[in-house]
């Protein structure tokens, strides 16, 4: 990797591709190459009282055991993507499985967010250089005093470098303690999601808003070895509740470097290798991903930061009273008068949950 500066894009792209398929659609087992993926908590007080435990062995269905499910909608309109306010509880239809739910609990921004930041520190680029770093503490500056944030980095194994606070300044000196870039290290987004998605469930405010914000430029990977499945950290994700968001910092390579990664899973995915996409869990979830130069991306947080901020919330209990652990489809609509004459309504929203099992 350290030399592909000197190749030139397509042959680059051509030995990643042909690595990528020899490597997953072989018959061979993973080799013990792969460094230890397990989550490494801060040292602070805060942190080991809140930090990730071991993942434990995981299981094929994660499972929620409440009857109370809640989700957020962010209602835009199409053209002009500018947000959609004022709109009240009837103004929304909810369905689970095609039948019609009843709204017991709406509201707008009055749920404190919990915010887990996600930065990636391996591949070839590091999407976290100095104009990222400033528009992450500006947004920072953007939340409100209720709200908490924790930060996790990521490449091989994943490390929580602040637990959740309410203390801005704590979170100021975890960005400042980010690790090295390794451009050897790999994007598992696998084990990234599933430790991300556990430290939510079992740190964050019960009552907030559960939100991940990763800060990558590459949205797709293979799931790594020696880690739980892609299927088993999505599952994971969704049972928290929280919305995937990205932010992509558009530099020089960037698109090349992400380029191949699709290229590779998608050709890798007829041999059989299962890869994760943050793109499947923001649309499955109702997050969004955006991209901009680094120089832009204080606006680009902005932007999401409002959008967050934005959201309706939605409660309901579910007329299905089987706790059978399924996977139920949601789907929100907004009902005839709250359209508007001329532009069209675009919802963003979470697609599906568990049901709780037996």
């Amino acid at each position: 990797m350290k030399n592909h500066k000197s190749i030139s894009p397509i042959l680059f792209a051509f030995l990643i591709l042909l690595l990528a398929v020899l490597l997953f659609t072989s018959d061979r087992p993973a080799t013990s190459q792969s460094r230890d993926r397990r989550v490494n908590a801060n040292a602070t007080a805060e942190n080991n009282n809140r930090a990730p435990k071991d993942p434990a062995s995981p299981q094929e269905v994660v499972k929620v055991d409440v009857d109370l499910v809640t989700l957020d909608a962010l209602v835009l309109e199409k053209k002009t993507a500018r947000i959609v306010g004022g709109l009240k509880q009837e103004d929304f239809l909810l369905y689970e499985d095609g039948a019609k739910q009843a709204i017991t609990h709406f509201s707008q921004d009055s749920l404190p967010l919990s915010v887990l930041l996600l930065v990636d520190r391996g591949g070839c680029l590091d999407p976290f250089g100095d104009k990222v770093r400033r528009a992450a503490r500006e947004a920072i500056e953007r939340l409100k005093p209720e709200d908490e944030m924790a930060l996790m980095a990521y490449h091989n194994s994943t490390q929580l470098l602040q637990g959740f606070t309410k203390n801005r300044i704590m979170i100021e000196d975890a960005l400042n303690r980010i690790p090295p870039h390794d451009e050897e290290a790999e994007h598992c987004l696998n084990q990234l999601f599933f430790d991300a998605a556990d430290y939510t469930l079992r740190a964050s405010n019960p009552i907030g808003r559960r939100v991940m914000i990763v800060i990558t430029g590459v949205t797709r990977n293979f799931d790594c070895p020696n880690g739980p499945s892609g299927r088993i950290a999505a599952n994971q994700v969704y049972e928290s509740g929280a919305v995937v968001c990205g932010i992509i910092p558009k530099e020089m390579g960037q698109g090349v470097e992400n380029g191949i990664m699709v290229w590779a899973t998608r050709m890798g995915k007829l041999g059989g290798a299962p890869y994760m996409d943050i793109e499947t869990l923001a649309n499955e979830t109702g997050g969004e991903i955006l991209s901009d130069k680094p120089e832009n991306l204080s606006t680009t947080f902005q932007t999401l930061m409002d959008h967050l901020r934005s959201r309706y919330n939605l409660a309901f209990v579910s007329t299905n009273k089987k706790r059978d652990g399924t996977t139920r489809q949601l789907k929100i609509d907004l009902a005839q008068s709250a359209q508007k004459s001329k532009d069209k309504l675009v919802i963003k929203a979470r697609r599906s949950y568990i049901a709780p099992g037996s």
